[in-house]
């Protein structure tokens, strides 16, 4: 290991050393000098003491932040989607399912998988690995310890949320415009009853364009303030990647987080996007669609599943799924065709 290690540093060198820089490996005295000269490293707490340790193991700030930030996207992003696989598969989870006649069969869980795991690779590794530059740039803290205090983390995290769900929107509204309907958001719709690992099931340009929204909200925020570290950022991406995964689940249960959030989103609204195609452009909170409209043949639909007698309910919830499905494959096909929904 270390032998290739030196080779490839080597050639690094000969072709980009300010990239080969970056690469560069110093021992664990060298570390904690450069990383922590000041700090007594026995006063942190438990957290912070393994935060640090583990910077100095790795040796390097850059790659010690590109492997965790990549390794807990992936453990975060298919942990939370292998549960969702098993709940399909049971039996008693299924008076939940959102779409009960609908289901996926296991080529298609593979198909999904192998287009996710590419586009993590191919898209995601490369922003991945630069964040922690960028973050630098942008004034982050990144390795630095003790971490910032409960009460501002919660608050960051709360007006990224609040940012993303803002950008989403708006870009989620422009992907359904004709062209880039066609040629990059088509791919996500072509599960109308969706699944969680369906989350990132999309084009490449399209899963550039939204992760905009989940991070630039800490780098705007960081030309404002210098307050915010890094382990705030991977609290808020890993609630990002459960809130997206659990918005293609299918599943709205009693314990859903609408149910006690009334302008949570969750699966409920955005498995009527799927099905429907043209209402439910939000992705955490339901208040862009609500205040704009683009909600309504949501609301219609559940309105006419409430008023139907309880013996009638599971039919007429069953026969207006079928009809906003229907009238959603028209609406796709006339995006697809004139740019935007219209009578032919």
């Amino acid at each position: 290991m270390s032998a290739a290690y030196d080779i490839a540093m080597g050639y690094m060198y000969k072709c980009a050393p300010s990239i080969a820089d970056q690469f560069v490996i110093a021992n664990a005295t060298a570390t904690k000098d450069a990383l922590y000269p000041d700090i007594n490293l026995d006063a942190l707490n438990w957290l912070e003491r393994t935060w640090a340790n583990y910077y100095i193991w790795m040796g390097n700030a850059i790659m010690a932040t590109g492997v965790i930030s990549f390794v807990l996207h992936e453990v975060v992003y298919f942990g939370r989607c292998i549960p969702w696989l098993i709940i399909d598969r049971m039996e008693f989870f299924q008076k939940w399912k959102l779409q009960p006649t609908k289901h996926i069969t296991n080529a298609q869980i593979w198909k999904m998988t192998k287009v996710v795991v590419l586009t993590h690779i191919t898209c995601e590794a490369p922003l991945i690995w630069l964040f922690h530059p960028i973050c630098c740039y942008f004034g982050m803290a990144t390795y630095e310890v003790p971490f910032s205090p409960v009460w501002l983390m919660c608050a960051q995290i709360a007006a990224f949320f609040v940012f993303e769900d803002m950008f989403h929107y708006w870009a989620h509204r422009a992907l359904h415009w004709g062209p880039l309907y066609k040629n990059i958001h088509k791919l996500h719709h072509e599960w109308p009853a969706p699944i969680g690992l369906a989350a990132e099931y999309a084009h490449p340009l399209e899963v550039l364009i939204l992760a905009q929204g989940t991070i630039s909200g800490p780098f705007l925020y960081c030309l404002f303030r210098n307050d915010l570290h890094i382990l705030t950022v991977y609290i808020w991406v890993t609630l990002r990647l459960f809130q997206a995964v659990d918005a293609h689940s299918g599943y709205d249960f009693p314990w859903s987080l609408r149910h006690f959030l009334p302008f949570w989103a969750g699966a409920d609204h955005h498995d009527f996007h799927h099905m429907a195609f043209v209402n439910c452009f939000s992705t955490s909170f339901r208040w862009w669609d609500f205040t704009l409209g683009t909600d309504a043949k949501y609301h219609a639909y559940k309105a006419r599943v409430a008023k139907a007698k309880a013996s009638e309910r599971e039919a007429v919830n069953a026969r207006e799924m079928e009809r906003a499905e229907r009238e959603g494959l028209e609406a796709e096909r006339l995006v697809v065709a004139y740019g935007k929904p219209k009578k032919a």
